[in-house]
């Protein structure tokens, strides 16, 4: 009797020790989800009401400078085409981000590494970008303390500049723990968590790059008031001209 006792102890205790470590692994939640990738999304709704935050201020005072007569104006100092560009690579960043994700969960080391390499790549070629044209804007004598306009300009990219460069922090880590043989094909959540920021950042600047750049800004004081009843129509317009262009 006092051996079964002891036999059955032994197996409650060895299941029990299977169990916590089991535990440490897979931490079970109420939504089946991992709780990090959880935890990622509450972040990223709580920078949406952020980022919303920062663009509606931007959208109100767009047009103070015009308004006011203090130049420099939006249409003398933006560059589309160059902006264009930027905004191209931030997106091609998004597909690398996509392979790179791929790559870890078939367990491709090297594929990983080469992928998350080219998006840090493709995302601090971003940030130059930006950085060459604030210096450009900075000499054509916008600032910060320039007008509300470029208090509100500066602002809100300057706060996506600086999500993109902490983004690149975080993938140039994970290339680092990868050459360093940290990051098995069990650990491709760590790499999913990562995505979901750089998408999101991505996706901010599909809207930044749309309000701030593209809708058509008036050409001096005396044109802020016939160009204001236009704005939102060339909005519709520039919308279905994106959505024409979906493959599906």
């Amino acid at each position: 009797m006092a051996i079964a006792i002891e036999v059955e102890t032994a197996r409650g205790a060895g299941h029990i020790d299977h169990g916590g470590h089991g535990h440490s692994e897979h931490p079970p939640t109420s939504t089946g989800l991992d709780s990090r990738k959880m935890l990622m999304w509450l972040f990223l709704a709580s920078d949406c009401m952020f980022f919303g935050t920062l663009i509606s201020t931007y959208m109100i005072y767009r047009n103070r400078a015009i308004e006011l007569g203090t130049p420099p104006y939006p249409n003398e100092i933006f560059d589309i085409p160059y902006t264009s560009v930027s905004a191209f690579v931030l997106l091609m960043s998004s597909l690398t981000m996509v392979l790179a994700l791929s790559a870890i969960q078939r367990g491709d080391h090297r594929g990983l590494r080469i992928w998350i390499a080219a998006t840090a790549l493709l995302g601090a070629i971003f940030v130059g970008g930006q950085f060459f044209e604030f210096t450009e804007f900075t000499h054509e004598g916008l600032g910060l303390s320039t007008s509300v306009f470029g208090a509100s300009f500066f602002v809100l990219t300057g706060f996506h500049g600086a999500h993109v460069t902490i983004g690149v922090v975080w993938l140039l880590s994970i290339l680092f723990i990868s050459l360093r043989g940290g990051m098995p094909a069990e650990k491709a959540v760590d790499v999913e968590i990562a995505g979901l920021y750089w998408h999101f950042v991505d996706i901010v600047w599909i809207v930044i790059f749309t309000l701030v750049y593209l809708i058509p800004y008036a050409d001096g004081p005396e044109g802020v008031v016939e160009e204001a009843p236009h704005a939102f129509l060339r909005l519709v317009t520039v919308g279905e001209r994106f959505l024409a262009a979906l493959p599906f």
